[in-house]
């Protein structure tokens, strides 16, 4: 049943509005007019055309990853047939409108001309799109079906799988998760932000677009729950999600990632780097354990002694007992701070403050574990080629982070201090 015309028609123009600002670059509106389309050498893996939609096509290929690993345990990736990677595509987009549900699932359609109908895919430039501007000739096409239940949904895009992989798939699946939502939630949960969820100029997606897509809220920020700044409260993120988030932007000082995004419930992760998103997963289920009260502390610890040097200054002691949740008075950390620092040196070493505090802590997760990245840019893949690379990980005694300069550990390394990676082609995938 399509929804009321005129209602429609405000949704829409509300939803353009919010996605693009008030004015679309044709050319960065060009590079997200790309459907979901798998590559024929990892028959799992979307592939990304151009610089842009990675905000919609990573979480998409996040949750594709999350519903095949818990269901096909040690399962060849190579056996996939094209009819269950096209059931795990619509899976994982019900997956993401379903987060974002108020009243009834709203589904983007476009509607062809006959001019397109007849060309294979869609891709091919139609006579009535060359005379106007495609975004206008985008949404005058658009139609929008609604649903009481997500069986409906999945059952719909099921019979119409078209609709995701022909040109716009990726711009219906946007279109579909806010209207679902409905323009003012998503306003409301961006808050203070007036920017568009698409750059105007460069074509990437915001952080407010990247946390919709993993959450189902279009909050800016990646710490847990809410925080006050300067008498403002900036919305984080709320709970444990099903799929995690690391930034190498967190290295570089400019956020702090929570522990709701470091520890998902299940062991994926889209990785960000200044412009770009890809996906790193494993087959290893502890890699999702939550952390342990010891673990918290020594992430904690670490992010006071950020040349990686295993010790902070006696000062710093109580500001990081503060952040983890311990005792905190000056006369205990004054004598805490005389008997971890008994030589009066002016530093406490990791090795002493976790003896002291939490003796015996083992490790939620295993000391050596595989892991797969995936990067859907067709430029950044090894000969064009989009497959998953693969690695062996080590947790070492001691942290690198103070010595690397490769971007892919460097992010990594905010999540595992002392994670190491070897990759199976002997060179770091590319985070951009």
């Amino acid at each position: 049943m399509s929804a009321g015309s005129a209602t429609l028609e405000r949704e829409l123009a509300s939803t353009r509005r919010l996605l693009w600002g008030d004015h679309v670059k044709e050319d960065v509106f060009r590079r997200w007019a790309q459907g979901f389309q798998f590559s024929p050498e990892e028959p799992s893996a979307l592939i990304q055309q151009e610089g842009g939609p990675c905000a919609a096509i990573a979480p998409v290929q996040g949750f594709l990853l999350k519903i095949l690993l818990s269901e096909t345990p040690g399962h060849s990736f190579q056996d996939l047939t094209s009819e269950k990677c096209n059931s795990l595509l619509v899976r994982a987009v019900c997956t993401i409108i379903s987060q974002c549900l108020v009243s009834k699932y709203n589904v983007a359609v476009y509607r062809k001309n006959d001019t397109e109908a007849n060309t294979s895919a869609g891709n091919n430039v139609s006579a009535e799109e060359q005379s106007c501007d495609a975004i206008d000739h985008f949404h005058r096409r658009m139609e929008v079906h609604s649903f009481q239940t997500l069986s409906e949904v999945e059952a719909f895009y099921t019979r119409n799988i078209r609709i995701l992989k022909d040109k716009y798939g990726v711009l219906l699946l946007l279109y579909s998760v806010i209207l679902s939502k409905g323009v003012s939630t998503v306003e409301a949960e961006l808050a203070e932000l007036s920017d568009p969820l698409i750059h105007s100029t460069y074509g990437y997606g915001s952080q407010g677009l990247i946390n919709l897509m993993l959450t189902g809220r279009a909050v800016a920020h990646v710490w847990d729950h809410d925080q006050v700044v300067g008498g403002l409260r900036l919305r984080g993120i709320e709970r444990q999600n099903d799929i995690g988030f690391l930034t190498i932007m967190e290295h570089m000082q400019y956020c702090t990632v929570g522990s709701f995004y470091k520890n998902p419930k299940h062991p994926v992760w889209v990785l960000a780097s200044e412009t770009h998103l890809t996906v790193l997963f494993s087959l290893e289920r502890r890699l999702a354990a939550p952390e342990t009260a010891g673990e918290s502390a020594e992430r904690i610890f670490r992010s006071f002694d950020p040349e990686g040097n295993n010790f902070i200054p006696s000062a710093a002691l109580q500001d990081v007992l503060c952040a983890a949740d311990l005792v905190s008075e000056p006369e205990y950390v004054e004598l805490m701070r005389r008997k971890l620092d008994s030589e009066n040196l002016g530093i406490i070493l990791l090795s002493a403050f976790m003896d002291e505090f939490f003796p015996g802590c083992e490790r939620g997760a295993p000391d050596t574990f595989t892991l797969h990245h995936y990067n859907g840019l067709l430029r950044s893949s090894p000969g064009g080629r989009v497959v998953y690379r693969t690695g062996r990980a080590a947790l070492l005694e001691c942290p690198m982070h103070a010595a690397t300069t490769d971007p892919m550990l460097t992010c990594l390394q905010t999540k595992w201090p002392s994670i190491d990676v070897v990759w199976d082609d002997g060179q770091s995938p590319s985070l951009n």
